[in-house]
């Protein structure tokens, strides 16, 4: 791919002219530096605001103002079923029925109530797979997760990593971990898109791996959802959880998601921690004493949704529907293809890719590190006063996330020209 891009601004800007996306950079609002507009590569942490979404927040302000607690019950528009119109969108971009999500709490939340009811250890299962450079909200979560269960995170927390210095997770090494460790391990927590270094994984491969073993599998979508077209269901793994303010676009703080396979859409030998919202809608303002949960992902829900941190999502869902997941991919591909390209063009063996190089196995983010030692907080800060908004990870990594949303290809050349020249500086 890197062969099909020539280095110099006015590459750039005739990329931008012949892409069919760009159109859709105008529907979120750009941060500025003074009068010019920042190289925003930042997505992965914090995705950018939609214009559209202070209307959507606005117009529930204004329900609550006008209509008080009448305001849940406006026909099909009001906040009692308001959660609902959230799952066909999200469904769609991950590749799953709408019963078999919900957007709900926060990631971490949803994670600790999906390891309630997947995570079962007994008999000879009783240890949790997750990966070694695990998000620390992660590996926080399923510590404790053990601790609860009474058991020794030492003896019974697996971790699985990169064999070689490529930071790259290898499904033959997973594998062969299986292999020795499989029928020990009651559950496999693993990432859709590593945080750390862009890398992609295999879902379905993975997970037809740890079930032919016998385990349950979960995963982490973080970085995955809005980033890289995923088919959960087809997929075949038992849960799924995310945030909704990376790559949704959600807002800090956005109400997060849930996937819970149609296999167990009916299963009422799954414990679980249960809330009044997940009862059975027919029945719920009855108030029984005894729980019946929603058919589906919906019946792990605790409590009524927060309307003014889901309403800023419902505009970015609408961007994603009018510009298409696989639109946006091709878009990817070719953006992360040309940051490629520039970073070896300008910085050559100065930096070193820790992502994959093949685009079938990134999403549009490209980490690197450097050669030699940089100081990463004065780094970080000259390219800020560059209009440059980009993540560091100490004590060497650099995230770059060109977005297809919402980056323009010269966004990439503006931003690796500023990363070039703070290196010289």
């Amino acid at each position: 791919m890197a062969r099909k891009f020539k280095p110099g601004l006015e590459q750039a800007k005739a990329l931008d002219r012949s892409d069919p996306l760009a159109k859709h950079r105008r529907a979120f609002l750009i941060p500025r530096q003074g009068s010019r507009p920042v190289s925003y590569l930042c997505g992965h942490s914090l995705g950018l605001m939609p214009r559209r979404a202070r209307h959507e927040l606005e117009q529930e302000l204004a329900r609550w103002c006008e209509r008080g607690v009448e305001g849940h019950f406006d026909g099909g528009r009001g906040w009692l079923d308001y959660h609902q119109r959230f799952s066909r969108p999200l469904a769609d971009l991950l590749g799953a029925r709408p019963e078999e999500v919900v957007a709900m709490n926060s990631l971490t939340v949803n994670l600790h109530l999906m390891l309630v009811s997947f995570f079962k250890p007994e008999g000879r299962r009783r240890k949790l797979l997750i990966e070694r450079d695990a998000f620390p909200s992660d590996r926080y979560a399923v510590q404790s997760q053990l601790g609860f269960h009474g058991l020794d995170v030492a003896k019974n927390l697996l971790e699985f990593g990169p064999v070689d210095d490529s930071a790259r997770l290898s499904l033959a090494a997973f594998e062969a971990l299986l292999a020795t460790e499989g029928e020990r391990i009651a559950l496999v927590l693993l990432p859709g898109v590593q945080f750390l270094t862009g890398q992609r994984l295999d879902l379905a491969a993975y997970t037809e791996l740890a079930h032919r073993y016998g385990c349950r599998v979960g995963f982490d979508l973080a970085h995955a959802v809005g980033n890289v077209p995923l088919e959960l269901h087809q997929a075949g793994p038992d849960f799924a959880v995310w945030c909704s303010y990376k790559y949704l676009n959600g807002g800090p703080g956005a109400v997060a998601g849930c996937f819970v396979h149609a296999r167990w859409a009916e299963a009422s030998d799954l414990p679980r921690f249960a809330g009044w919202w997940g009862h059975e809608p027919s029945t719920r303002f009855a108030m029984p004493q005894d729980f019946v949960p929603i058919s589906g992902a919906q019946g792990w829900q605790l409590s009524n949704p927060a309307i003014f941190s889901l309403a800023p999502l419902a505009a970015a869902l609408k961007v994603f529907d009018a510009a298409g997941m696989r639109a946006l991919r091709r878009k990817s591909e070719r953006l992360t293809g040309y940051l490629e390209f520039l970073l070896e063009h300008e910085l050559g063996d100065a930096v070193r890719l820790l992502t994959p190089r093949e685009p079938r196995e990134r999403g549009c983010q490209i980490s690197i590190r450097f050669a030699r030692s940089t100081a990463w907080q004065s780094l970080a800060t000259e390219l800020r006063s560059r209009a440059v908004v980009a993540d560091w990870r100490p004590p060497d990594v650099l995230r770059l996330a060109p977005v297809p949303l919402y980056n323009r290809f010269e966004d990439v050349y503006r931003a690796v020209r500023a990363l070039r020249d703070s290196l010289e500086r």
